[in-house]
């Protein structure tokens, strides 16, 4: 049995999307800035797309710059928050030791040119909260940065409240989005939200497109030079197809929004409960406050890349953790902000589900991670020191 369960790293893309990208590779292929009708019809293509995703995230088609993905619009956003605080003699950034490597390698690089950043701690159950934020901003935060739900363990952070905090503190709030947008409902007005981050294979869309929105009145600063696309703030040809399935695949996630999240929590709750049968086997982050279908387990006394490569075997694709660190030996920096020690954060899994998951496949999971499991402790002579009481269970 062939088992997908790695749909945080990326997704399939839908049928609907890809249908509504492909005359754009063989008949409509025009460059959009040229001015002749069949460039304009490709621009014409942008702005129906544009158009679209406004409608879907609540915000105006004048604030949506499409990118290349997740970590392009991190980097634009907080890079261009920065220049907006420094203009005012602002210089702290707040923002939490969990996010994705997008938001915190360019918090490093800020540091590096004169900016303060503050990291606030995460607690055990992996939800940020909002009196915390607001106690680590000072008279010059320019701006907040906290994702919307995270990636590694799939915990939904209040954003609408944080959003209200810096509103009324003056302070600009840019939320990685990433892994929400297609999943949960987001609403950019409502929560108060100056930038937010996505990508479109996230949620059935093409790979290499996503878009940064920022608020109307705040002005972005172009992190890619060359040409005046995207009204100046990101220069290079549109990629025509991929914008269009992403509007397309954007669509169609919010369409089906409650009955997929049903669905998936469902089989999200079967696939926990299933795993924790497991002795000494933890869930990571707060069993509600999660999106529907995400689950990340730790197991005491065995390696995660083991697991990974016996479960391959199986015919179960998983991680244990992000995908853009799958190749570090270091343990997830977002098990150990929630206070997981590095042997219980080395023996990770997540497992992450779509609509098209079944039943059948989590019961097959589950069979096929308790066997692993099991037969990886048996080689193990950490976990035979653990059973015979040379050292304490951390996970009791």
């Amino acid at each position: 049995m062939h088992v997908y369960l790695d749909n945080a790293a990326t997704t399939k893309v839908s049928t609907a999307a890809f249908r509504a990208m492909e005359p754009y590779f063989t008949e409509q292929y025009g460059n959009p800035s040229s001015l002749y009708a069949f460039g304009q019809k490709a621009h014409e293509a942008i702005t129906e797309a544009r158009e679209r995703i406004a409608t879907l995230l609540h915000c105006e088609p004048r604030e949506i710059t499409f990118t290349s993905g997740g970590s392009e619009a991190d980097t634009q956003a907080i890079r261009s928050a920065a220049q907006w605080g420094a203009k005012r003699g602002k210089r702290h950034i707040v923002s939490t030791k969990f996010e994705h490597h997008a938001v915190l390698h360019t918090l490093e690089s800020l540091q590096k040119e004169g900016f303060t950043v503050t990291l606030i701690d995460v607690h055990e159950d992996g939800i940020v909260r909002p009196e915390e934020v607001a106690a680590a901003i000072q008279e010059d935060t320019c701006l907040v940065s906290v994702m919307t739900a995270n990636n590694e363990i799939g915990t939904i952070q209040p954003v609408e409240e944080i959003g209200k905090i810096c509103r009324e503190k003056g302070v600009l709030f840019h939320t990685d989005a990433v892994q929400a947008v297609g999943h949960i409902p987001m609403d950019v007005k409502k929560q108060q939200i100056d930038f937010l981050s996505l990508s479109a294979h996230k949620f059935h869309g093409p790979k290499g497109v996503g878009a940064l929105i920022a608020r109307k009145d705040i002005p972005l600063l172009s992190i890619i030079e060359g040409g005046a696309q995207e009204r100046g703030r990101r220069a290079g040809t549109e990629n025509v197809p991929a914008i269009v399935g992403m509007a397309e695949a954007l669509e169609e996630a919010c369409r089906k929004l409650e009955e997929n999240g049903q669905k998936m929590a469902a089989l999200r709750d079967r696939l926990t409960q299933g795993l924790l049968q497991i002795p000494h086997s933890v869930l990571n982050g707060d069993a509600e406050k999660r999106l529907p279908g995400h689950v990340n387990v730790c197991f005491e006394g065995i390696e995660g890349e083991s697991l990974l490569l016996l479960l391959d075997e199986k015919g179960i694709c998983a991680s244990s953790g992000s995908a853009c660190t799958s190749g570090s030996l270091e343990p997830s920096h977002v098990l150990l902000a929630i206070g997981r020690p590095h042997e219980i954060a080395h023996g990770s899994l997540r497992l992450t589900l779509s609509e098209e998951t079944t039943p059948q496949e989590i019961d097959y999971t589950v069979e096929a991670v308790t066997q692993v499991v099991q037969y990886l402790r048996g080689m193990s002579p950490v976990w035979r020191d653990l059973v015979n009481g040379k050292q304490p269970f951390v996970i009791q």
